[in-house]
């Protein structure tokens, strides 16, 4: 970033109520215990959440691949997953996973609605098993943002008209995002019933198709997010209004969901931890509602914010959110994820040793290079072998020591 760029970061973060880094290493949501050693790579140390130790700290982002046909995964998602896996990524997050058929973005996206989708599910989850990597899903219902043509398309994100084969979309109020597609059907309080069994029952198809991870996909302008940010939601009941009321569907969801996954199975939410505007859903709210979200037994906030406005000044640089997966670790004594701008060794490697984070999250750069772990561990581990499959180790003599 340039000087400009870094001032109104700054700005914006102490806005945001952003406090100062930790410079001790934790335990997941600890004020107190250390967990990385102080010498070597803390990227490289194991992570336990419940009964599932991922074999480090990288995890890559949910990435919509916008390959399904009627929500069944295929080759393309198996490949996806499998390429990572076998770079050395820890934990692999499937993409946003609807929870029902209006639940998706696009007519392209993944699903988990049915039993019929559990077979092809597994393929994915068993193949990343096999190779090192714990899989995880995340469900999701768009909500307002549902029903788009995706980016392949002509028209990208552009509503897909029910003569297209799209859907009405719906949301906590009748209030469209942008000014494109149908007002949104706003939910009644049986409808949003009826979606949060859909959450549970996509959960435990997702224990069906072998994911050892399941996060809830409450960000982003996404119907979860829509009911947090006084932005999208403005319901007069039990639903809307205060703060209280907004956060009633991510506890409820969260809690049911908690309920129908086994013990040893870690429960995350990704949360928009603010989204960047006046009168929107603040970090301040994030902090609160991750405190409750711990009460419930959700074991990991994965941090990433905005999507609730298109008229938001998000301060875009890197690392630019990992102030805010800092702040709810510390203060709400949970155990978080950073995401945004991760690119390099060593600047993962410091989020986690300076305790500002528990886990890393990447995107694009786990699509630029699906061997992104093993790069890192040269550059963090000099003179010790990276963990290289044994199908390509045996041709290449630096994984021999």
């Amino acid at each position: 970033m340039g000087s400009m760029d870094r001032r109104i970061f700054c700005r914006t973060a102490l806005a945001a109520g952003v406090a100062a880094a930790t410079t001790v290493a934790q335990e997941p949501g600890s004020a107190s215990k250390a967990s990385v050693p102080s010498s070597g790579s803390s990227l490289f140390t194991p992570l336990k959440l419940r009964g599932v130790t991922l074999r480090n700290r990288i995890a890559m982002s949910p990435m919509c691949q916008y390959s399904s046909d009627d929500g069944f995964a295929n080759e393309w998602h198996v490949a996806h997953h499998a390429a990572r896996a076998v770079g050395g990524v820890g934990l692999l997050i499937a993409e946003a996973t609807g929870v029902e058929p209006e639940g998706r973005i696009t007519p392209n996206c993944l699903g988990i609605w049915k039993d019929e989708h559990v077979p092809a599910l597994r393929k994915v989850t068993e193949f990343a098993s096999r190779y090192g990597a714990v899989p995880g899903i995340q469900l999701a219902h768009a909500g307002v943002k549902a029903s788009r043509h995706r980016p392949l398309h002509p028209t990208p994100n552009a509503f897909v008209t029910p003569e297209e084969g799209g859907w009405m979309p719906v949301g906590p109020s009748a209030k469209r995002y942008g000014q494109d597609g149908s007002v949104p059907h706003e939910l009644t309080v049986a409808e949003i019933e009826r979606i949060r069994a859909s959450f549970v029952a996509a959960a435990r198809r997702s224990i069906a198709a072998g994911f050892r991870v399941v996060e809830l996909h409450f960000a982003h302008g996404y119907l979860g997010h829509s009911f947090l940010s006084p932005l999208m939601n403005e319901r007069k009941d039990e639903y809307g209004g205060s703060f209280d009321n907004r956060v009633r569907f991510l506890l409820d969801t969260a809690r049911d969901v908690r309920a129908a996954l086994p013990e040893d199975v870690p429960l995350l939410v990704r949360l928009s931890c603010t989204d960047w505007t006046d009168g929107g859903w603040t970090l301040d709210d994030s902090v609160e509602a991750s405190r409750r979200l711990a009460q419930v037994g959700v074991d990991l906030i994965d941090c990433s914010s905005g999507g609730a406005s298109r008229s938001a000044q998000i301060p875009v640089g890197p690392g630019y959110q990992v102030a805010l997966a800092e702040r709810i670790r510390r203060e709400a004594g949970i155990a978080t994820g950073a995401v945004g701008l991760i690119t390099e060794p060593a600047q993962a490697d410091t989020i986690v040793a300076e305790g500002r984070a528990d886990l890393v999250l990447m995107g694009r750069e786990l699509l630029r290079d699906p061997h992104w772990p093993l790069r890192a561990w040269v550059a963090l581990k000099p003179g010790t072998p990276p963990p290289i499959a044994r199908e390509y180790a045996w041709a290449l003599p630096e994984t021999r020591g």
